[in-house]
């Protein structure tokens, strides 16, 4: 049986990310991907004949230092040299934009209470900025480097003054709307700012939960949290990563399903030894890395008779049913949405925050919204490999679209929550169905069939306060080790979370060289 230092199952950018890592050590570094190519919801496929879209479809708050130690620009990553304006858009034409540091579309006071929200949010994403790249420490452990983290943590909530200090603990366990009302008259603009808090998760305007904090987590990126899309598309990153791994020696083996973790014995215990392959090839390692979600580590590839009784049942209970699906239309031009100059930022369709918490109440009940909510990009107006010449690819993460749908996902309730969506998109763009070539509409459900994601999730388990830092994924599994010696973490599921971040794969990289 062939044995390797480390293999890692799944080929995400996180799983890239630890890899190259390990490798640059000097480990000898397996990559098992399931699908026929790397990058996961990265990855660019042809969803249409000659059209070509990732499910991810742009970067915010991808790690400048990871991109610098893969050494990612030798490899043809390049950042944008703009980012996107994030658009709200008004079917009376008066779209909210937010570029950088300025806002227009709002009237003055808004204008002034922009700065100052912005000033603080960045403040405070400064805080917890340091801290997405660091294991969390477990509660209540005595080493010193953990402790250090701690203190670290403590200095930098002082350092901001008393009552910045403060206000950060009193921000940070808000509902999203709270804050919104607390600054801000224009209903538009509320609904447009906590988008970045609300997408991605199971949360809705009103949620008293972590909406604060997954704002900061995305402004903490060295843009701001300002969307790019960058040379290449999002597959150009997924690119580059995976050119940095095999230059670093990782071999990465696509079409290779692993069916089992195989757990083995010494004198101390159990110990992970090997993966099993769909086909029932055996490989063995030192350790085993998952890049996939906790519940499918745990309960399919594990399996709970490894595993104690309560770790277990934690585990059960993350919650990892995802709410985005993804909308992906073949055009023959560029659409055209009213008021706009240019089509060519982040456009967000949610008029208000009434109109997001509805959308939310119906899929809590496992329904589809009657008038869903949305962000939109053109990715082929920044890279024109992804169409035909002169056509184009309109994305959207549609939000609030159940992965457990009342009744079941057939094909006429997907049709149906799609033509809705394009009914929703044409009130801003009048012509764009007569430029529809084609229409795929992936729900959660879909996404889970597809990318072997436990609930179509994004960030694999929620990212809400009881899953997140030193309990994320659940205690005993939140520093990237796990309670088989040998078998690790780096995931979406792990501490930092989701989004194109690249933080799991490098903290788990890290620990594991320790």
């Amino acid at each position: 049986m062939d044995r390797y230092d480390s293999i890692i199952v799944g080929a995400g950018h996180n799983g890239l990310v630890c890899a190259t890592y390990l490798a640059q050590s000097g480990q000898r570094v397996l990559v098992l991907e399931a699908s026929g190519s790397p990058g996961g919801l990265g990855a660019s496929r042809e969803f249409h004949p000659g059209f070509h879209a990732s499910v991810a479809h742009s970067v915010s708050h991808f790690s400048e230092r990871i991109a610098s130690d893969l050494k990612l620009a030798s490899h043809g990553f390049q950042s944008a040299s703009k980012p996107l304006p994030t658009i709200g858009l008004s079917v009376d034409k008066e779209h909210v934009i937010l570029h950088k540091d300025t806002l227009s579309g709002a009237d003055a006071n808004d204008v002034v209470a922009y700065r100052k929200y912005s000033r603080l949010m960045q403040r405070f994403a400064n805080v917890l900025k340091p801290f997405w790249l660091k294991t969390m420490p477990r509660i209540g452990n005595n080493d010193i480097a953990e402790l250090v983290t701690f203190a670290h943590i403590g200095f930098n909530l002082r350092r901001i003054g008393k009552n910045d200090m403060q206000e950060f603990l009193r921000v940070i366990s808000l509902p999203a709307r709270d804050l919104m009302d607390e600054y801000f008259d224009s209903d538009l603009l509320k609904a447009t700012l906590s988008w970045d808090g609300l997408i991605g998760s199971k949360l809705a305007p009103r949620s008293p939960n972590s909406a604060v904090l997954a704002m900061l987590y995305r402004i903490a990126g060295e843009s701001g949290g300002a969307h790019e899309i960058p040379q290449g598309g999002v597959n150009g990153l997924m690119k580059a990563l995976c050119a940095s791994a095999t230059e670093s020696g990782v071999e990465v083996r696509c079409a290779a399903k692993v069916s089992r973790i195989v757990i083995g014995s010494n004198t101390e215990g159990q110990i992970a030894t090997g993966v099993q392959l769909a086909d029932g090839e055996e490989i063995g390692a030192e350790r085993i890395i998952s890049a996939t979600d906790p519940q499918r580590t745990f309960l399919d590839l594990v399996g709970v008779a490894h595993l104690d009784i309560n770790f277990t049942n934690r585990i059960r209970r993350l919650r990892c049913n995802g709410n985005v699906a993804k909308l992906h239309l073949a055009l023959n031009a560029l659409p055209e949405f009213e008021g706009l100059q240019r089509s060519d930022g982040r456009m967000i369709i949610a008029p208000d925050m009434d109109t997001i918490e509805f959308a939310f109440d119906s899929a809590k009940y496992g329904e589809c919204p009657s008038k869903p909510v949305m962000e939109i990009v053109l990715p082929s107006a920044h890279d024109p490999s992804l169409a035909p010449a002169g056509q184009h690819v309109l994305s959207a993460h549609v939000m609030y679209v159940p992965h457990k749908l009342k009744g079941g996902w057939t094909d006429a309730a997907r049709n149906q929550i799609c033509e809705r969506t394009i009914d929703v998109i044409t009130k801003y763009a009048p012509r764009l169905r007569e430029q529809i070539i084609h229409k795929e509409f992936l729900t959660p459900w879909d996404i889970e069939k597809n990318y072997r994601v436990t609930g179509g999730h994004w960030h694999h388990t929620e990212f809400a306060l009881d899953q997140m830092f030193m309990m994320r994924p659940t205690y005993e599994a939140a520093q990237y080790r796990t309670p088989i010696p040998g078998l690790f973490l780096c995931g979406a599921g792990c501490h930092p979370g989701g989004d194109l971040v690249g933080g799991a794969g490098h903290n788990a990289a890290r620990e594991i060289l320790r």
